[in-house]
């Protein structure tokens, strides 16, 4: 009879496994909240940039991508498939450049690092979405019919993400689960 060895996981294998988790969990969120819309005149505010925020927030960058991008792309993909190429572009590279300025800058002041990545996060999914919009419709003005709608999202996603992230103890819970 042989004796097989059992080793018990290492720390760093356990911490991948709960941060792909978290990661795959944070998609998961996207891509409903994807289908989620508010009527609005003239189109639909979607609640996804919520999740997408809060998810670059939390993650490292290319946990970032995965949630926000390739959530986007795959929400898109199953309720409104015209724009999924701009929603993997245009979200996945929000999410990178909102990880990369949250976890980068002003370590001394989280909120604050928070507050200006989600910043730059809605500008770039509003001038993304706006060029994406003329790329898909094909047409200047439906994209600046959009635009008021856009503006709106993006500060709502980038407003309840921080809310979310620092005031509802998102982010403590976070760290208390992955990195313990």
């Amino acid at each position: 009879m042989m004796k097989t060895q059992t080793t018990m996981p290492t720390t760093t294998s356990l911490t991948s496994t709960k941060r792909l988790v978290v990661t795959s969990l944070l998609m998961a969120m996207t891509i409903v909240l994807s289908s989620i819309a508010v009527p609005v005149p003239g189109g639909h505010l979607y609640l996804c940039d919520i999740t997408i925020c809060l998810a670059a927030l939390l993650l490292n960058p290319f946990e970032a991508f995965v949630a926000c991008g390739i959530g986007s792309f795959l929400g898109d993909m199953i309720f409104y498939p015209l724009p999924m190429f701009v929603s993997l572009t245009v979200h996945g590279i929000q999410g990178i450049v909102i990880s990369l300025i949250a976890h980068h800058t002003f370590k001394k002041n989280p909120k604050l690092a928070g507050i200006l990545a989600v910043s730059v996060g809605a500008v770039i999914m509003v001038v993304g979405y706006t060029l994406g919009k003329i790329y898909v419709y094909s047409t200047f003005e439906y994209a600046m019919a959009k635009l008021p709608y856009q503006i709106i999202q993006a500060l709502v996603g980038a407003i309840l993400g921080v809310i979310l992230c620092f005031h509802c103890g998102i982010k403590k819970a976070f760290h208390s689960m992955v990195e313990n």
